[in-house]
């Protein structure tokens, strides 16, 4: 979970003094991208760019990094998070890439990132500050890349101790950088004079003034510490040689010596309630007033928050309701080092209020941290323990992963809970294989526990739920569901004898052995059961897989209008539950791809489109294979219902390789994909080669009752196309009355259109006519739709004149609408099975030109360059470049590249 308040822009104080010829310097310009702000701490970075992002009009994403921050994929999830706390839209995808448990999932987030900046065209400014704490090679080399392709608009301020060591030179060349050094923002004298005046409210001589700024080498925090240490007294401020040259000893080797030592005055001058307050307060890294109650045993840290607000005493505020404070990072330093020394156990015991208080507030990330950072292993592993199952199953699987390789392996091998953590956190990482020696070792220290009687048995007894549970997921990705159902009903008859909140994840496996079955009826049951008890146990990430599967189900069933419903009541839930907006969107993969599926069969591309955008990214850079073929399927599905046919072939026999070549890392049977496949080898025209992808109507390929059926239902549409309707007529006869029986409503309604066909190709009209009439019933009740304009030129011409669409109805009246519009996209020419190519302009002009990026594509084409090297070239998304050929092909009246550049010679748009 990230910390909101790291997104707060310090707010300005009206009485800091202004500096304009620096504000000025930071202004966004062509061809600048970048402003570095360097200088020791205490030197004002932040307050100049706190100030300058005050007065700007442009949008302001702020990122106060830690020291916990120099980790890529933790340092990355804040930059996104700053953007979108900052209300920059579209950033779900970019998000949850980072929880991705691949090498360039960051990589794959960054460039989410810059093509969503690129689209939104806002001049945004983005302000980092403290990056000196950033010394990860990775993050380093991730951040050039980010500043190389940054879109035209976009400034990036970086307030730092040190200079960062990043391609400075060659940005510098090419004008990129603005740089401010320390002795710009080194105070001026009359800056001083304000400073004094203004902000400290002391009236000093100019003589004065000049010699204090000539000790502190213009150096701001060391002006406010001189002036309250002298508690405004001119005489005390002049403490004569020592102090000038403790001052510059501060200055050129280390500000916290010289901060320690005005700090020390800076305390002797402040009451003992005040004084205690601050050291007490060290220890936490942002501040509250129920926070500071809670480790301080008392009501009053508001008043004490605002009364050190007053007298500028180093808190910054980071909001605008003065509720969220932190400590300058001199002032903070050095009290923390002030009371370790002086009452060590006093500041471990307020150290360890903090992080409880952190724990008990939601912020259990945050803790885990601050353990983690104080390597007190032996609380760690017991915050784990406690609280490592409801994060892994909130979508934090990989961070607690990292957390237990950090543990000793001593303390992780001797605790079963720890192992069932890491063995559920690779789990849900994919990383499947594993597994199996690792459940072995739990399952031997559990065996040793009962036999010695240890006084931890009981629980190790309820381990062996959560053993089962994962053994009965491996045996799915074997295929062997006899075993997954036996160890998943096992779990479910002990489930109720423990502690551990095991029933939604058991009764969504108990979903997807049914579901594998066929049995959609009681799959819909156990994976209501699955989102009931998700709700309870609060596992956001399950109730969505359950609830998406579950609207899957319904779907397939016929209840549209249900499966909708279910996918808009579980994300309220989730929305409702857990809203944190420094957090990515959760989103799940079957829940998506069942939206996707239904706003497309609802003749609502646009929506289809939505739902599927944010899994695209998922497979481009890798995802559980499972997913990654559910996702291509319903991608290929949405370009085969809108006529982009190759489109579709390509991501189907992508989806096809995957199922085969993955097999064993998949929990589940995923759609048939090869049975899409086919049809949209029937829809260009090749027979062939969809008779090929199917195998025979014995093949026992699938398990899954459902993708058996479609893929029979496919080859029966082969047997149309080659005019063998009889043997068509022989599959669609047995398959009937099974989809009959087990409600696949869906399926029954491809059956009956595709038996129509057959009949009224062998002549009998009138039972064609039924079976037809029959479809449209169905479908007509299910709010099926998008199918029909699917089916083959000559079914769809049958589907129109049938008399029943004749009768008034909204619904009859939309499917002969839309079967109109498909006749423009899917235009009938050279047989029922084949789809038109797209009209040549008459005569040797276009009727709409090319315009300029189409030209410059074309040209990239004409270089042999794949699509991915001209979105290189142009510096635009893959995506992007696809639409760009799709509209050049479009005007060009052609389907593929050597189509595209022979007519682009033909009309001397490129050259012989």
């Amino acid at each position: 979970m990230l910390l909101t308040t790291k997104f707060l822009r310090p707010t300005s104080d009206h009485r800091a003094v202004r500096r304009d010829r620096l504000s000025t310097m930071l202004e966004p310009h062509s061809p600048k991208r970048l402003n570095l702000v360097i200088a020791p701490a205490g030197f004002g970075k932040t307050t100049l760019v706190a100030q300058w992002c005050a007065s700007t009009p442009s949008p302001t994403a702020w990122l106060s990094l830690d020291d916990h921050d120099d980790e890529r994929r933790r340092f990355w999830q804040y930059v996104i998070g700053a953007f979108e706390y900052s209300g920059l839209a579209g950033l779900d995808e970019c998000r949850k890439k980072l929880s991705q448990d691949s090498h360039d999932a960051a990589t794959g987030a960054i460039t989410g990132l810059l093509n969503v900046l690129s689209a939104d065209q806002s001049p945004w400014n983005l302000v980092l500050d403290d990056f000196h704490l950033v010394q990860d090679e990775q993050i380093l080399r991730d951040f050039a890349y980010f500043i190389d392709y940054l879109p035209p608009e976009i400034t990036v301020t970086l307030a730092s101790r040190t200079e960062p060591p990043l391609p400075l030179a060659r940005w510098r060349v090419r004008r990129w950088i603005e740089d401010i050094h320390p002795g710009l923002l080194a105070f001026s004298e009359d800056e001083c004079r304000r400073f004094f005046h203004d902000t400290m409210g002391i009236n000093l001589p100019d003589a004065e003034v000049r010699s204090i700024c000539r000790r502190t080498e213009g150096w701001v925090a060391a002006m406010q510490l001189t002036a309250l240490s002298g508690g405004g007294q001119i005489s005390d401020v002049r403490k004569g040689s020592h102090l000038a040259s403790e001052s510059q000893a501060q200055l050129d080797i280390d500000e916290r010596h010289i901060s320690d030592y005005v700090l020390a005055e800076v305390l002797e001058q402040q009451s003992a309630e005040v004084a205690n307050f601050l050291l007490d307060t060290a220890c936490c890294p942002r501040l509250c007033a129920s926070l500071c109650d809670a480790i301080r045993g008392q009501q009053d840290s508001q008043q004490r928050l605002e009364q050190l607000l007053s007298q500028n005493l180093f808190l910054i505020p980071l909001d605008n309701h003065d509720q969220w404070f932190r400590y300058h990072d001199l002032f903070r330093d050095a009290l923390l080092q002030r009371i370790r020394h002086s009452d060590p156990d006093r500041a471990l015991t307020l150290w360890q209020k903090t992080v409880k208080w952190l724990l008990d507030h939601g912020q259990v990330q945050e803790g885990i941290t601050q353990i983690v950072n104080q390597q007190d292993w032996d609380w760690l592993a017991t915050v784990l323990a406690e609280h490592g199952n409801n994060l892994i199953h909130g979508g934090y699987h990989l961070p607690v992963l990292d957390w237990i390789e950090s543990l000793p392996e001593h303390l992780v091998q001797d605790s079963p809970q720890l192992q069932m953590l890491r063995i559920w956190g690779l789990f849900f990482a994919n990383r499947l294989d594993a597994l199996a020696p690792l459940l072995a070792s739990v399952e031997d220290l559990l065996d040793r526990r009962v036999a010695d009687s240890h006084p931890d048995a009981e629980g190790a007894l309820g381990l062996q739920s959560e053993i089962s549970l994962i053994r009965s997921y491996l045996a799915r990705t074997r295929s062997d569901d006899k075993s997954a159902s036996d160890l998943t009903r096992q779990v479910l008859k002990d489930i109720d004898h423990t502690q551990i909140p095991l029933k939604s994840v058991t009764y969504y496996g108990l979903g997807l052995d049914y579901h594998g079955e066929g049995l959609l009826a009681d799959a819909e049951d156990a994976l209501q059961s699955a989102v009931r008890y998700g709700q309870v146990e609060r596992k956001p990430s399950t109730v969505l897989s359950s609830g998406g599967l579950l609207a899957w189900i319904q779907y397939n069933r016929g209840d549209v209008d249900l499966a909708l419903e279910t996918c808009m009541e579980i994300r309220r839930w989730v929305d409702k539950h857990y809203s944190d907006p420094s957090q990515p969107r959760l989103i799940s993969c079957w829940q998506n791809s069942a939206l996707t599926e239904i706003y497309r069969e609802r003749n609502e591309p646009q929506l289809a489109a939505t739902h599927l955008a944010p899994l695209l990214e998922h497979v481009n850079r890798g995802t559980e294979p499972g997913q990654h073929v559910i996702i291509q399927y319903v991608r290929g599905h949405l370009a085969f219902s809108e006529g982009r046919l190759q489109d579709a072939i390509e991501v189907l026999e992508d989806a096809v390789l995957t199922g085969r070549k993955r097999r064993d890392h998949i929990v589940f049977e995923p759609p048939a994909s090869s049975a899409l496949l086919a049809r949209c080898y029937l829809a260009t025209g090749h027979p062939e080669k969809a008779e090929a992808c199917l195998g025979s109507p014995d093949d026992r390929q699938f398990t899954n009752p459902l993708n058996r059926e479609q893929n029979l239902i496919s080859i029966a549409r082969v047997l149309v196309a080659k005019k063998c309707p009889e043997k068509a007529q022989q599959i669609l006869e047995d398959l009937l009355p099974l989809a009959e029986r087990n409600a696949h409503n869906r399926h029954l309604v491809e059956i009956l259109l595709v038996y129509g066909e057959a009949l009224d190709l062998q002549g009998r009209h009138r039972e064609a006519t039924e079976m037809l009439n029959r479809a449209v019933l169905k479908a007509s009740e299910a709010g099926f739709m998008r199918l029909f304009a699917e089916e083959s030129p000559r079914l769809r011409h049958l589907i129109q004149e049938l008399s029943v669409l004749k009768t008034p109805g909204r619904w009859n009246q939309a499917l002969l609408e839309m079967l109109k519009q498909q006749a423009s996209v899917m235009a009938d020419t050279t047989g029922p099975t084949s789809v038109a190519p797209p009209q040549t302009p008459p005569g040797n002009q276009l009727q709409e030109p090319l315009s300029h990026r189409e030209m410059e594509v074309l040209a990239l084409i004409h270089e042999g360059h794949a699509n991915k090297e001209i979105a290189t070239k142009m510096d635009v998304a893959p995506a992007t470049v696809k639409a760009h050929i799709r509209n050049l092909y479009g005007k060009l009246g052609v389907g593929r590249r050597t189509e595209a550049l022979a007519k682009a010679r033909d009309l001397g748009l490129l050259n012989p």
